[in-house]
């Protein structure tokens, strides 16, 4: 897959596929004019970009994903832990943890996690 980043009205399209596949590229014609008021032919433009990024595919008139919203969004993570923090994830965790202190809950999530990879 070429870019992994998506603009705002991208990441809204790409929602509407997720939330609703497998449909008739018909469906998200009507879909997208009734969310994001489009005309047909901007859906198909948008749809066509993100198939050739191996995003979506559309075959025999039904749009799927070739690549999960939750795999989407983990390959967005990995990459700004990559571009920003120099591929060092407790430089990220440390960032983060600046301006977002963790709950007691979130601090046995993240050891449990932990020893969980540990273990594998």
């Amino acid at each position: 897959m070429e870019s992994k980043a998506l603009g705002p009205v991208e990441s809204q399209f790409a929602n509407i596929i997720w939330d609703h596949e497998p449909l008739y590229s018909r469906e998200l014609v009507a879909l997208c004019e009734q969310k994001l008021s489009w005309k047909k032919p901007t859906t198909y433009t948008v749809l066509r970009k993100l198939i050739e990024r191996g995003m979506f595919q559309n075959r025999e008139s039904i749009v799927t994903s070739r690549i999960s919203r939750s795999d989407f969004y983990m390959m967005q993570g990995e990459e700004l832990v990559k571009d920003a923090f120099a591929g060092s994830f407790p430089a990220f965790v440390k960032a983060y943890m600046k301006r977002n202190p963790l709950s007691e809950e979130d601090i046995r999530e993240i050891e449990k996690s932990i020893r969980t990879a540990k273990q594998d």
